[in-house]
């Protein structure tokens, strides 16, 4: 998956949670994207099988898609400790930082900053 594809279901996920409640005018709004714009990346993730839209307009996350997204939200929080415990930046850059790094990171690189968190809580 893209990083934006990644950015909306991780958006969605939150937004669920947040809210209860989600249409592509939140997501859009989160983003700070047009409703066209997120219009075309909803009709994606529902082609590929990661949400899906009531009569409503309502978003939810299929099981594959709500996998996806707390997977993608397991990165950007370990991510985010880790760079304010060791860089010491401020949270702001280290979310926003996170944000980035959170889609080109390896698995096996993860796997290493959450151990070296639980070994350092």
């Amino acid at each position: 998956m893209h990083e934006s594809g990644e950015d909306y279901i991780e958006t969605i996920y939150l937004l669920k949670k947040k809210k209860g409640t989600v249409r592509s005018i939140d997501v859009a709004n989160e983003l700070g994207f047009s409703r066209p714009s997120v219009s075309r990346a909803v009709s994606i993730l529902k082609e590929n099988g990661l949400i899906t839209m009531e009569e409503d307009g309502e978003l939810a996350l299929t099981e594959e898609g709500l996998k996806t997204a707390k997977h993608v939200y397991e990165k950007h929080t370990n991510l985010t400790k880790f760079l304010i415990m060791t860089a010491g930046v401020s949270e702001e850059i280290a979310e926003n930082d996170a944000c980035r790094i959170e889609h080109i990171i390896s698995p096996e690189t993860f796997k290493g900053i959450k151990k070296y968190i639980k070994e350092h809580k």
